[in-house]
């Protein structure tokens, strides 16, 4: 699957740096100028995670986004699973 999350399916995002010289007309100065764009790739934080599925009696190793494994600690990863409309014998 590449870098991307399993179960939330968040994956590498594209973008730009965008180079600011000079202060702001809101904090006084005479505004800013921006350069020249350049292309660059927001990557998203993976974590490759066993998980036990006691429904099953099963451990599940699972490439997940770290925002998705916080909120697997808050909820459950069954209750995480049916918010996300997937089901556990996707992972098996």
């Amino acid at each position: 699957m590449g870098r991307e999350c399993e179960i939330t399916g968040k994956r590498t995002m594209f973008g730009n740096n965008v180079p600011r010289k000079g202060l702001a007309k809101k904090k006084g100065g005479a505004g800013q100028h921006i350069g020249v764009k350049t292309k660059r790739t927001f990557k998203v934080n993976l974590i490759n995670k066993k998980f036990f599925i006691p429904e099953l009696g099963k451990s599940v190793n699972i490439k997940i986004s770290a925002s998705a494994l916080r909120s697997i600690s808050k909820v459950g990863l069954s209750v995480f699973l049916k918010k996300n409309c997937k089901k556990i014998e996707d992972f098996i």
